[in-house]
């Protein structure tokens, strides 16, 4: 499957989120890939590229995973259930959850993190990556989802694009007067951390 969950930790802090491929069933049940009897691949990629993956089968209350880990140099397999709880919308239909897998734990959460099993934040003690930003990244995230909003792209170095096609005026000025005050809060930042600028 890949290391992920077994060193590439966040420097200076907690590993966070980020470190780790996600599980989401909330996709899962969007895609409607939680049929029983279905077998299907997991796939993470970057850039088209698929960096890690693994092979589920589901039946009525549960799903099987099935990959390789590393662990200490060597691969090994991993194959194991991950029991589902469904529970009711408030505006009808049924909302499926997982039930954390790791030894002692079986919260109800809707994310799973790998590692040598996949399992909950609470059990692998991530924390958000927003929770480690500093003011300049915030900044930069926060410029960045407008930048994907507007489909321009992504980072502040690269310059402003065109308003999308449908997109009301004031909408778009807005959001670009939002981006542009992200944008230069996060080149202040960098700036005083460079010692540019004095606060």
């Amino acid at each position: 499957m890949g290391g992920m969950g077994s060193g590439r930790y966040n420097q200076g802090g907690k590993n966070t989120t980020n470190n780790h491929w996600a599980l989401d069933v909330r996709q899962l049940q969007r895609d409607k890939l939680l049929i029983p009897e279905k077998s299907f691949l997991v796939s993470w990629k970057r850039d088209g590229q698929a960096l890690a993956s693994i092979n589920v089968r589901t039946n009525s209350s549960s799903l099987t995973l099935n990959y390789r880990h590393r662990r200490a140099g060597d691969w090994e397999n991993k194959e194991y259930p991950v029991r589902l709880e469904w529970t009711n919308c408030a505006f009808g239909g049924r909302r499926a959850w997982f039930l954390c897998p790791a030894q002692g734990c079986g919260r109800r959460v809707a994310i799973l993190y790998s590692g040598s099993v996949f399992a909950c934040r609470h059990c692998y003690q991530l924390a958000y990556a927003s929770q480690r930003e500093n003011e300049g990244d915030r900044a930069i995230r926060r410029a960045d989802s407008i930048r994907e909003q507007l489909g321009w792209s992504t980072g502040i170095a690269n310059p402003n694009g065109d308003k999308p096609k449908g997109m009301h005026w004031v909408t778009f000025e807005r959001l670009t007067a939002k981006h542009d005050s992200h944008a230069w809060k996060a080149i202040a930042q960098t700036a005083k951390w460079m010692g540019i600028v004095h606060s």
